[in-house]
C-alpha cells in the first residue's frame, strides 16, 4: 500500500498541495455558499480534478481530497439525498486519484516518487459555517463527534484513501474523537489544528496538552498546525519538537485575514515569499509543508524546487 512512510524512505520532506478553493476561484467558480468548494463535487467535478492535476505538477508528494466541507448533514442541508450526499464524498476521492492516474502515466520515468492521495477531514465547526474552525466555539460528545464523522471516513476510506488529513481542528476533544475512529478504521491519518498563538490551539488548549495526549496512536503519523498565519508557524514547531518524536506537518493560509461573515479575505500577504517561509519551517524541523488558503500550484512548487536543488535524495520510483 502506498504509504507517507514509503515517501520518507526517500527523502526526508513530503511536500503538500495548496488550497483548492483559491483555484476554483480564480477558475471563475463562485463558493460564497454554506457548502464552499463541497459545492463544486456536484456542480464542476471537471475543475476540482484539473486542480488536483496542478499540484501534482508543482511538485505535491502528497494531494487531500475535495472534501474538507463535504458533509452528509451538510449536503442534505443543502437539498441533496443522503445517497447523492454519499456519491459525492466518495466523488471527491475519486476524482483525486483519476488526476494522480493521470499525471503518472505521463511521469512516471521522470524519477519524481509515486504521490499519496490523502483524504480532507474538516472539523464539526466547517459544517457550521460560521468560522468556528478558528474559535472552536461548539460542543459535541463523543458520540455525536461519531455520528457526523465516522460515516464519511468509513465513505472515505472506501473510496481509496491511503492517509487522513484531520485538518483545521479548533478543539483537541474532536481530533481525538476523530483519531480513535481512524484507529477503529486501521488508517493512517495526521492531525492539524488551527492556532491562537504558537501555545495554544482555537479553543485554548496547549501545546503541552495536546502533545501529552496524543501518544499511544499507532496510526498517528504527524501533528501540526494549518489554516494559520504564516508568522506563528515556526514557534509551533519549535513547541511540539520539544515536546513530541512525532513529525510535525505545516501548511498554514499565505498570510491574508479571513472574514468570516463576508468570506472575503482581506489585507496584504507578508512581505515573505510563501518559499522562503518554507525554507524556515524546513530548518525549524518541519517534515511535512504544504500550503493553505491562497497558496497555489507557484507556492509549491517554489518548495518543490528549493528542496531538489538544496538536497540530495535517492530518486526511486515508489508505487
Amino acid at each position: 500500500m502506498n504509504s507517507i512512510d514509503e515517501i520518507w524512505k526517500q527523502k526526508d520532506l513530503v511536500i503538500l498541495d495548496g488550497a483548492m478553493a483559491t483555484e476554483l476561484e480564480r477558475k471563475g467558480l463562485d463558493l460564497n455558499d454554506s457548502l464552499w468548494s463541497a459545492r463544486v463535487l456536484a456542480e464542476h467535478p471537471e475543475v476540482i480534478q484539473a486542480v488536483h492535476r496542478d499540484y501534482f505538477v508543482s511538485g505535491a508528494d502528497c494531494s487531500t481530497s475535495a472534501s474538507y466541507q463535504a458533509t452528509i448533514p451538510g449536503f442534505m442541508a443543502s437539498g441533496y439525498t443522503r445517497r447523492e450526499a454519499e456519491e459525492l464524498i466518495a466523488r471527491s476521492m475519486t476524482l483525486l486519484l483519476k488526476a494522480r492516474d493521470e499525471w503518472w502515466e505521463e511521469e512516471k520515468t521522470s524519477g519524481r516518487l509515486y504521490p499519496l492521495a490523502a483524504a480532507a477531514v474538516g472539523p464539526y465547526g466547517a459544517y457550521l459555517a460560521n468560522g468556528s474552525e478558528y474559535t472552536g466555539n461548539y460542543s459535541c460528545t463523543e458520540k455525536e463527534y461519531r455520528a457526523f464523522h465516522m460515516p464519511r471516513l468509513q465513505i472515505l476510506k472506501d473510496s481509496g484513501a491511503e492517509i487522513f488529513a484531520l485538518e483545521t481542528m479548533p478543539r483537541l476533544d474532536e481530533a481525538l474523537a476523530c483519531a480513535g475512529m481512524l484507529e477503529e478504521l486501521d488508517c493512517d491519518y495526521w492531525v492539524s489544528f488551527t492556532f491562537r498563538s504558537p501555545r495554544q490551539i482555537s479553543d485554548g488548549t496547549s501545546v503541552e496538552e495536546i502533545a501529552a495526549t496524543l501518544k499511544g496512536f499507532p496510526h498517528l503519523k504527524a501533528v501540526g498546525v494549518n489554516c494559520t498565519p504564516p508568522a506563528f508557524v515556526e514557534g509551533v514547531i519549535r513547541n511540539f519538537r520539544a515536546l513530541t518524536s512525532l513529525p510535525i506537518c505545516v501548511y498554514p493560509n499565505r498570510g491574508e485575514i479571513y472574514d468570516a461573515v463576508t468570506k472575503t479575505w482581506n489585507g496584504s500577504a507578508d512581505g515573505k515569499t510563501y518559499g522562503d517561509w518554507a525554507q524556515e519551517w524546513y530548518r525549524a524541523g518541519a517534515r511535512v509543508i504544504g500550503g493553505c488558503c491562497r497558496t497555489r500550484p507557484e507556492d509549491i512548487r517554489a518548495i518543490s524546487d528549493w528542496y531538489e536543488n538544496t538536497h540530495r535524495f535517492r530518486r526511486i520510483n515508489v508505487k
